[in-house]
């Protein structure tokens, strides 16, 4: 940041008031990139500006980018804390982290009479069916819809009913068990209909209330001498309460709880929630978040249920936080009745909050083991190319075509030794027909680095440059780019990766030579990773392409089909077989198609030629 920027900015902040507020952080773009609290206004903007102040990396970054800031006065500290919530979950600000990204909600899917379905869906896509939700956890609502369909022998599969009676024998399912093989067609419609009530009744109640029911109908069954029906209702019994035992862990008192634990080092932290129903366990979640100066807790309990999460009647804190009396009632408020916000201290409570802080702790060690494999692979082929420091963020190039036709090539990007598959490009060669795999390499670098001076004010995407290129290939590709690059006025390090004559990863090249990495383990598979996944992902580009012109080209044989009517004719029907097997009135249906050349392409497949 200029320091006449820094100085206008900081200017306007001394004019803030020393009072609790909610700021807003903006770049060139007029977007919201930050969102924070204060408790004076005036003291917490300013250290964002003044000179010398030591930010993490992160916040040094984001600062670069500020272009101007907006401020909010609130009547107190929880105001300003309810607000900052609220702001981050409307903006879904870069640089704030907790929770920003919303999960979508789920449903389960009833599908109408005869022969209802049940199944988990993502989103209401029938108007005929009948849908129960929406639920926040995917976990939950699969995990339901499939206890209730073994238990109450509903089908899985995607047979229709009853057109596929009898066609096929029943599935594995059937034989052990867990389907009542309505495939075969000795169920009555009557009998299935009664299962599926009493599994939506399941789903509806859960474990307890079904049970009840089910035991009721048993001793009724028994008392009219049923005792075929009667021994079905116990084998239901039976199932539901092996998986109630399965799943249970007995919580106090039993009643709806969450239980949250935060575990946390100087750079990263995890929240654990436990989610209890009952007495079980219903549902976990858990969320990193980077580590901040301030306790993470307070605004994680304010995020976390916001929208229509169900807030319980009791929630269990590791620690105590800021403001835990107001955030009590705010959170009563929503629910709509008295919640109950602690830290147990002793007994079954205890040990339950014991266990999730386990689960956290666990979750960050693993997370952060990962993480420092993966710095340490790319400390070491940061050493091993001569880089200033681990390269964050890869770029590697390559080119695929068949002997120069639809040539395209595909740039991967790997952050902190991970792919990064949203920020994966494909690009199809423009500039030239046939096959030039350095032209192709150097056309795509030329427009990558165009892109960049084109964004690189929103800092996202094509607006980053890499600290390490990587080209499929050897001198020759590695040679067709470093002068572009120099011509640009860019240093970014470039290397070729090199393969053997079995197409194996052997060597990366650079301008000095050769440098060997088989005998560093970890860099080497690192490297055989990247260029692997770099191959994959344009391969796959390049067959996609030629798939589409080689059906294409199979309409374009057909007397009066153009490639106009091509395109027509695969969007209408989907496939070139699908197009085979229509008959002339079909064909003749299609926007942009006659009878004349209806009947020439239901000549073409039809012809004893064909």
């Amino acid at each position: 940041m200029p320091q006449e920027k820094r100085q206008e900015l900081l200017n306007k902040a001394l004019s803030l008031p020393l009072t609790p507020g909610v700021y807003l952080m903006y770049n060139k773009q007029n977007t919201v990139i930050y969102v924070g609290k204060a408790k004076a206004l005036k003291n917490r903007v300013c250290q964002y500006f003044r000179a010398g102040n030591d930010h993490t990396p992160k916040v040094a970054k984001m600062v670069s980018l500020v272009d101007h800031f907006e401020y909010i006065v609130c009547e107190n500290e929880f105001e300003a804390l309810v607000l900052e919530a609220s702001l981050i979950k409307q903006y879904q600000p870069k640089y704030n982290i907790l929770l920003k990204d919303d999960k979508g909600y789920h449903y389960i899917e009833i599908t109408p009479y005869p022969w209802r379905r049940i199944s988990a869906v993502k989103q209401k896509t029938r108007d005929d069916a009948t849908y129960l939700g929406p639920y926040y956890s995917a976990s939950v609502v699969e995990q339901s819809v499939s206890e209730a369909c073994k238990v109450f022998g509903l089908p899985t599969c995607h047979k229709r009913f009853p057109a596929d009676f009898g066609k096929t024998r029943p599935c594995l399912n059937r034989s052990i068990g867990l389907c009542s093989g309505v495939c075969s067609g000795r169920i009555s419609l009557k009998e299935y209909e009664e299962s599926v009530d009493e599994a939506i009744r399941f789903l509806k109640g859960g474990y307890q209330a079904t049970l009840q029911a089910l035991k009721e109908q048993m001793a009724q069954a028994s008392q009219e001498l049923q005792f075929e029906k009667a021994a079905k209702l116990r084998d239901r019994i039976r199932a539901i309460e092996k998986l109630s035992d399965k799943q249970k862990i007995v919580a106090g008192s039993g009643k709806d709880q969450d239980v949250i634990a935060y575990a946390g080092t100087l750079e990263q932290g995890c929240f654990e929630v436990f989610r209890f129903t009952g007495g079980s366990l219903t549902d976990r979640e858990h969320f990193f978040v980077e580590a901040g100066e301030e306790d993470p807790r307070a605004q994680f309990l304010l995020q976390y249920y916001q929208g229509n999460r169900q807030i319980p009647p009791r929630i269990l804190l590791d620690k105590p936080t800021e403001n835990m009396d107001q955030l009590t009632a705010y959170l009563a408020e929503k629910r709509g009745k008295k919640i109950r916000l602690f830290v147990p201290q002793k007994g079954e409570q205890r040990a339950l909050m014991q266990m999730c802080i386990h689960n956290a702790e666990e979750r960050l060690i693993n997370t952060a083991g990962r993480k420092s494999r993966e710095a340490s692979v790319l400390e070491e082929l940061a050493a091993l190319l001569s880089l200033p420091h681990p390269p964050k963020r890869i770029e590697s190039y390559d080119i695929s075509h068949t002997a120069g036709d639809e040539n395209v090539a595909g740039m991967v990007v790997f952050v902190n030794g991970k792919p990064s598959k949203k920020d994966y490009r494909r690009f199809r060669i423009q500039s030239f027909a046939g096959q030039d795999d350095y032209g192709s390499m150097r056309e795509v670098l030329s427009r990558r680095l165009k892109e960049y001076e084109e964004q690189k004010e929103s800092g996202q995407g094509f607006g980053v440059l890499p600290d390490l290129i990587l080209l499929d290939g050897g001198k020759g590709q590695l040679h067709a780019v470093l002068p572009l690059l120099r011509e640009r006025g860019y240093t970014v390090p470039t290397f070729g990766m090199v393969k053997d004559s079995r197409h194996h990863t052997r060597a990366i090249v650079g301008e000095q030579g050769e440098i060997e990495i088989k005998a560093n383990r970890s860099v080497f598979t690192f490297v055989t990773t990247v260029q692997d996944e770099t191959h994959r992902f344009a391969i796959t580009y390049h067959r996609k392409r030629s798939g589409k012109k080689m059906v294409r080209s199979t309409l374009l044989d057909i007397a009066g089909i153009g490639p106009k009517r091509a395109e027509a004719l695969l969007k209408a029907m989907g496939s070139v077989s699908a197009v085979a097997a229509a008959d002339v009135e079909q064909l003749e249906g299609i926007r942009g198609m006659d009878h004349p050349s209806a009947k020439a392409v239901y000549d073409y497949f039809h012809s004893e030629n064909s």
